[in-house]
């Protein structure tokens, strides 16, 4: 799979091999047939070095951009979305570490050590009911008198489950009721405290198996407590690499989904043929080519803005206020073209599409997963506005 010659993809080196990507995809729709979750792929790619690509060499990581591994994550997710979406978790947290010790802080250089000696890493953060996401909690965090915390709550879309071996998590400490803080820690998976269920039976995205997890008490030690902020919205360059990191590698998946579409619509238009036109290749059709046209414009528009956001990060580019405006809205974009690009192509394949195990069926389902993750459409609207218009009034 590759994406056609005329199109504007930045170029960059790639990390994973043509084999490695095809043994990911021949598995991909097993996985999602059967809703397992695909060990095989996650120990091919720790065996290849990608889940250390962001870590710096100094650490011993392969010392990549988060420009390369954005590319590399479009790569991954056009032969397997699941398994492509799994990993970016992982990644999500080596980028946030790297952007932070790029930025001269070392709180998370600990998480980079353990990432190049085989640690993966858990993203625990969303939970039910809670829009406030990065600025809220409904997991209460508990301070201990040797400077830890313990945790109680339900985290919800735990990608990576069966695998991680430390969970950033957060909650909320409201020992001082005055000043309440959210508190961000790592957890290790083997604390009694720590379960998840069995509950990832989804409409897409099966073989990430997002799970459930529930902490009861969990305990991370002062070490392992990487931040206490204050509720709400901050400036800090923790949220900054969460925010950062979250928003350019997750468009990067969906982005990669939308492409393997696109190139499942070619083929079917080149294949197809209509008995109306004397037997003609769909191809030749007025309407199915613009469909496709319609795709490919949408596609082309996404790639430079993932990267160009992407090289701004590794280059520490200041954008003041509107940062979070363009990340926002470059998710909330990728997503969105992404779901128009995969619906345009399911009309040029025809019904084919509608049968289980059909590659543009399976795709259509991952695909709507995009939408759920934050920001949402609402989100990221508001966030713009605040960013142009300034705060609602009072």
């Amino acid at each position: 799979m590759s994406r056609p010659a005329a199109s504007d993809a930045p170029a960059v080196a790639a990390v994973l091999d043509d084999a490695l990507l095809g043994r990911i995809c021949s598995r991909a729709a097993g996985h999602d047939a059967t809703n397992t979750f695909p060990f095989d792929d996650v120990t091919e790619l720790a065996e290849a070095g990608y889940l250390r690509a962001l870590v710096p060499t100094e650490f011993g990581g392969l010392g990549l951009s988060l420009a390369q591994v954005a590319a590399e994550q479009s790569r991954l997710a056009a032969h397997a979305p699941a398994t492509a979406l799994a990993v970016n978790m992982h990644l999500v947290w080596t980028g946030v570490a790297k952007a932070m010790h790029d930025r001269g802080d070392s709180a998370l250089d600990f998480l980079l050590t353990e990432a190049a000696q085989g640690a993966i890493f858990g993203f625990g953060v969303s939970e039910p009911g809670n829009d406030l996401v990065l600025f809220g909690s409904s997991t209460t965090a508990e301070p201990q008198p040797d400077g830890g915390y313990r945790f109680t709550g339900t985290k919800i879309f735990t990608s990576l489950s069966p695998v991680w071996t430390q969970l950033g998590t957060m909650g909320l400490d409201t020992s001082d009721p005055a000043h309440p803080q959210i508190v961000w820690a790592f957890l290790d998976r083997a604390d009694p405290g720590i379960s998840r269920k069995d509950d990832w039976d989804t409409l897409g995205m099966r073989g990430s198996q997002s799970q459930t997890t529930v902490l009861d008490g969990a305990y991370a030690p002062a070490d392992r407590v990487v931040r206490r902020l204050p509720p709400g919205p901050v400036s800090d360059p923790l949220i900054f690499g969460i925010f950062a990191t979250f928003e350019i590698l997750l468009s990067a998946v969906y982005t990669g989904i939308a492409q393997r579409a696109l190139e499942l619509g070619i083929a079917a238009a080149q294949r197809r043929r209509s008995a109306k036109n004397d037997g003609r290749p769909l191809a030749q059709d007025p309407d199915i080519r613009r469909r496709i046209a319609q795709a490919a414009m949408l596609q082309d528009a996404i790639y430079p803005q993932i990267d160009a956001l992407a090289r701004d990060v590794d280059a520490l580019a200041d954008h003041g206020p509107f940062w979070f405006a363009k990340l926002a809205g470059l998710k909330h974009r990728s997503v969105e073209s992404a779901a128009e690009v995969v619906d345009l192509m399911v009309r040029v394949n025809g019904g084919a599409s509608y049968f289980a195990g059909n590659e543009l069926g399976r795709l259509y389902r991952d695909v709507l997963a995009g939408r759920f993750h934050p920001s949402n459409a609402d989100s990221a609207h508001a966030t713009v506005a605040a960013a142009w218009l300034g705060p609602l009034d009072g």
